[in-house]
C-alpha cells in the first residue's frame, strides 16, 4: 500500500475513535506482552535515569505517569487525544499535571520548566509527529537531559515487507475489544531510529532489547539519547 493511504492525521482519528475502548484494553492488561514485559521494561528504563521531573508524551490514560508520580517524580503527560487525558486526569495524583497538546503543537514554552527526561512509550507512531518531538526534544530537556522511547523492535515488527522506512497499516489483531480502523504507523529501521536522535543533538546512550522469554526474541526496542554538551 502507498505511502498516501496513510498519514498523521489518521493516525490521530483511529485514537480518537478507539480511546475508550483502549482504556478498557489496559485496564484488563489485555496485551500480553505489554502485562509480561514492555510496562515493567520502560518503567525500570525511567528509574535508572533517576530524573526528578518527567514528561510523558503520549500518556493515554496515565498508567505509566501514575507509576512515575509514585516513585516521588513530577510528571506532566501530554496526549493528542481528549478522552484520554481527561481519564488521566481523573485518576491522576499528586505530583501530577495532564494536557491536550498535538505532537506537532507541542510548545516547549508552555511548561512551567524544563525536564530531566522525556519518556515515549509506544507513542511515536507517526512520520511528522516523530519528527515534531525529536526537533523540539531539547529544548524541553535541562542540560544533559534524556529523552527514552520505547518502539516496536524493527526487525521483528518489519514482517514481510522490505526493510525501509515507511507507512505501514494497522491491526487490532491479538488485541480483544470492540475497535474501529486500527491506526497506520510510521515503520522506521534502526538506523533510521538512531540517525534521529543524532541529527536533534541527542548523543544514543543506551540501547536495549527486552526479551521475550517464552520466544526467546525482543518483545520492544528501547532507545535512550542525552542531550549534547
Amino acid at each position: 500500500m502507498r505511502d498516501c493511504e496513510f498519514s498523521d492525521n489518521k493516525v490521530l482519528r483511529s485514537w480518537h475513535n478507539n480511546a475508550g475502548e483502549w482504556v478498557k484494553v489496559v485496564d484488563r492488561g489485555a496485551i500480553p506482552s505489554r502485562r509480561l514485559i514492555t510496562d515493567q521494561a520502560i518503567f525500570e528504563a525511567v528509574l535508572a535515569h533517576n530524573p526528578s521531573n518527567v514528561l510523558d508524551i503520549g500518556c493515554g490514560e496515565g498508567w505509566l505517569s501514575r507509576r512515575l508520580a509514585a516513585e516521588g517524580m513530577d510528571v506532566w503527560g501530554i496526549d493528542g487525544v481528549d478522552e484520554l487525558i481527561n481519564e488521566a486526569k481523573r485518576r491522576g495524583q499528586e505530583r501530577q499535571q495532564f494536557r491536550t497538546v498535538c505532537y506537532e503543537e507541542l510548545d516547549p514554552q508552555a511548561f512551567e520548566r524544563k525536564f530531566d527526561l522525556i519518556v515515549c512509550n509506544f507513542s511515536l507512531i507517526g512520520e511528522e509527529a516523530t519528527n515534531a518531538i525529536f526537533h523540539r526534544a531539547c529544548s524541553l530537556l535541562n542540560p544533559q537531559g534524556y529523552l527514552l522511547l520505547q518502539t516496536l523492535h524493527p526487525l521483528l515488527s518489519c514482517g514481510d515487507e522490505k526493510y525501509l522506512d515507511g507507512w505501514r497499516p494497522g491491526s487490532w489483531q491479538g488485541v480483544e475489544g470492540d475497535f474501529q480502523e486500527a491506526a497506520p504507523w510510521y515503520f522506521r529501521t534502526l538506523s533510521s531510529w538512531t540517525q534521529l536522535f543524532i541529527e536533534h543533538g541527542l548523543m544514543l546512550t543506551t540501547l536495549q532489547e527486552p526479551l521475550n522469554p517464552t520466544t526467546g526474541k525482543p518483545a520492544s526496542l528501547i532507545l535512550a539519547g542525552q542531550v549534547c554538551p
